[in-house]
Order: structure tokens, then sequence, then C-alpha cells
């Protein structure tokens, strides 16, 4: 099954689905009409029963080396801020519909992963990088903003103030071991090995058990902005309607038949 976009491949196979940023000659770099339609597919995927696991990658030698210097930068110089304000607005929904899409999204990262790459990259539930990438949230270096697409509410979640600091007001590319010791990425693998790292996670994640992982991931993001005690009423409502649910049967069922559960796919999973 394949969606109608024009600026990057998306496949969906038993349950997974693929965006493949298809620019090589590029390095991937980001077009507006891109940015328009992974924003349109991240709020739409969401309600396809088919698609339990988003997987984002890049064909050729990197992942995404950010927004195209002529068609978007060069393009932007002379506009009013008002139209400037309107693009930027579409980066952070990209970011912010990446957050909200309610499948697990993995992000399969291989050598430059550049600016607005890295904030998509940072988006993701889960990032495996290859030996070569390099992540690098140059904006400063550009002479914009290192708050971009919500990196700086993103990133120190993610390695914690001082060393958010340090990446978005220095500006310098993080080699994949250094992002791995940080917890940038969960886990760095050599180049032969990236793809099926990533295949062994999506197809855990795209087996697994949905409503369980969709809450996971709502909850996650959620209980970022809420006290303790509402995150723990929150956790305890959305526990008791899964503790009853079909998912959590199945496993019971599987349990006591001494077999492995299958859990069910579709628009509830």
């Amino acid at each position: 099954m394949a969606a109608p976009y024009a600026g990057f491949r998306w496949d969906v196979a038993d349950g997974v689905g693929t965006v493949t940023l298809s620019r090589p000659e590029k390095l991937n770099a980001l077009t507006f009409g891109v940015y328009d339609e992974l924003t349109r597919l991240f709020a739409e995927v969401g309600s396809d029963p088919a698609v339990r696991c988003v997987v984002i990658r890049g064909e050729g030698r990197a992942f995404c080396s950010g927004g195209d210097v002529n068609e978007i930068i060069g393009n932007l110089l002379d506009r009013p801020v008002e139209d400037r304000l309107a693009f930027t607005r579409v980066t952070c929904a990209l970011v912010r519909n990446i957050r909200r899409c309610p499948p697990p999204v993995i992000a399969s990262l291989h050598g430059a992963v550049a600016g607005a790459g890295a904030v998509i990259a940072l988006a993701c539930d889960l990032r495996i990088a290859a030996e070569s990438a390099r992540l690098s949230f140059l904006f400063t270096k550009v002479g914009l903003t290192g708050a971009d697409m919500g990196a700086a509410w993103l990133l120190p979640r993610v390695v914690g103030m001082g060393r958010a600091s340090e990446i978005l007001l220095l500006g310098d590319p993080v080699p994949a071991a250094r992002a791995e010791a940080i917890g940038l990425v969960n886990r760095v693998v050599p180049e032969a090995d990236l793809a099926a790292a990533t295949a062994e996670w999506a197809r855990r994640l795209a087996d697994g058990a949905g409503a369980g992982l969709r809450s996971t991931k709502r909850l996650l993001q959620q209980e970022a902005e809420m006290d303790f005690d509402t995150a723990l009423d929150a956790e305890a409502a959305g526990q008791a309607v899964l503790l009853g649910a079909e998912d959590h049967r199945e496993y019971h069922r599987a349990f006591n038949e001494k077999r492995k559960p299958v859990f069910r796919r579709g628009a509830g999973a």
C-alpha cells in the first residue's frame, strides 16, 4: 500500500509503515513540499489500522541534512516576517504530529543528521544510529536560534539541561558513539547492521500489544507537563481500562496455554 506522497516513499508492510526520504543527491534535504507532506502523513497515520509502528529513514549517504539551502533558506531571506512565521509554524507542526502520532516512531539514522533532520530524529520515540551518524543541531552556526522546531523543549528532556545547552549553543556535531553515551540515541550499530537492527525493533513493536504501546507513548508525553499526583491518576485510569481489554485477556490465555500471545491488529490496537 502506498500513499500519494511525492517527496518521499511511504510503504506499509506487515504492520510497519516506512518513510524513506528520497532526495539522496541533496542528502535528503527538506523542501517546502516535503515538510507539508510529512506533516500530513503523521497527522493521518494514526487512523490507519494497518500501521502499528512507523520507521523514518534516509536514502543514500545521509538521513537528512536539514532544510534545502536554496529552496528554503534562500527563498525565505527576503520574504516578509509573516511568510517566515507561516513556514516555521509548519516545521513545528511536523514535530508536533510526530510526537502525537499514536503508533511509536523509530528514526533509523546514518551519515548527516543535521538541522531539521536532527530535530525530526529527536521527535521520534526511538533512535537507532549507524556508526557513521553525526547529529548536528547547527542552528546557531548559521545565525539562527538553537530553539527551533521544539528542540529547546525536547532535548533537555532527553539528555539533560547541561548537555542540551552545550549542543544547542555550540552547534557542534555529536558523533554516534557520543550520542549513545549521553542518551541522544538509544543504540549504535555497524553501518551494515542498521537496517536489520531497525527492522528488529519495528517488528517487536508491530507485533506488540498496540493499545498498551499507544497508551505508553501518549502518557510519556502528557505526563511531562503534569505534577506527580496528576500523573499517578492518569496512569491508574489508563491501566484500569487495559486490565480488562482484549490484549491483556490474550496474554492471560497464552500464559495458561503455555504459548506466545498473539495480539490483535486493528483500529483499536
